[in-house]
């Protein structure tokens, strides 16, 4: 049986070749909270924003969720009813977003997960449904991160997401129904501009997007991709249409299995 060293080496041969088709950036549902790395105990604010955070370009109209739990050594607990609707203002528009609270209080791995409602693209005449992870950690106790879910679609980190390094690299694997997917389409979005936790707008973006449109990556035969992280910040990943559920209202639904991570210069 093969290692998972093993694993991790023939994903970086087979998937560190970025290719760039799309023509702008890509929308993806943000976890978004200040801090991944919590000190104290207490309530963490979160905001649930679907975006085009690279470009701080349109946002999406977001609908309650369908729902919004975090899993704590193990253990899942609602926070569906700590979400209240919030205005959120990017460059070019002002839409609906969600804003609640994560209890941190003991120590370890803080996996924060959305099921949203399916939202209708018109431009490409389909449904799009992301189901995201996004992490928080308090003492430096890993205890979670590693672990799938066991949602209907997901990426599994293969690297501790919330401490990564540029310069370094992080190595996810997607599943489907708890099955690897093979040659998986990943596109991957940086956050750019960083939203305000206490008024509706953002920060000014850090970076312009890429020349050539979104970053594009595809896992290998075993599901397995890698990324070389280049910036300091918060990098998401969005597997498209790799979910089971392919139609909602009688339309083509795209579902993705979207992951967040946070990395950081050394020093």
């Amino acid at each position: 049986m093969a290692s998972r060293l093993e694993h991790l080496q023939r994903a970086c041969v087979a998937a560190l070749a970025l290719t760039l088709p799309a023509p702008v950036s890509a929308h993806f549902l943000l976890e978004y909270t200040t801090e991944t790395i919590i000190a104290h105990p207490g309530d963490v604010p979160v905001k649930l924003i679907f975006w085009h955070p690279f470009g701080n370009g349109y946002v999406m109209e977001m609908a309650r969720p369908r729902a919004f739990f975090m899993v704590h050594r193990g253990d899942r607990t609602d926070l569906l009813d700590t979400l209240e609707p919030v205005a959120f203002r990017g460059a070019e528009n002002t839409a609906t977003a969600w804003r609640g609270t994560v209890p941190v209080k003991r120590s370890g791995d803080y996996i924060l997960v959305t099921e949203p409602e399916p939202y209708f693209e018109e431009s490409e005449d389909k449904y799009i449904q992301q189901i995201t992870k996004a992490f928080l950690n308090r003492s430096t106790l890993p205890t979670d991160w590693d672990s799938p879910v066991g949602l209907p679609t997901e990426i599994l980190p293969l690297s501790k997401p919330y401490n990564v390094l540029v310069g370094g690299s992080f190595t996810g694997r997607v599943l489907s129904e708890g099955a690897p997917v093979p040659g998986a389409e990943i596109e991957i979005e940086y956050m750019a501009a960083e939203p305000d936790m206490d008024a509706a707008g953002t920060t000014t973006p850090t970076v312009d997007p890429p020349p050539g449109g979104a970053l594009v990556l595809y896992s290998d035969a075993n599901g397995y991709f890698t990324f070389s992280v280049p910036r300091a910040g918060h990098w998401g990943f969005a597997a498209l249409g790799v979910g089971p559920e392919t139609e909602h209202e009688g339309k083509p639904l795209s579902q993705d299995a979207v992951l967040w991570i946070r990395a950081w210069d050394l020093d």
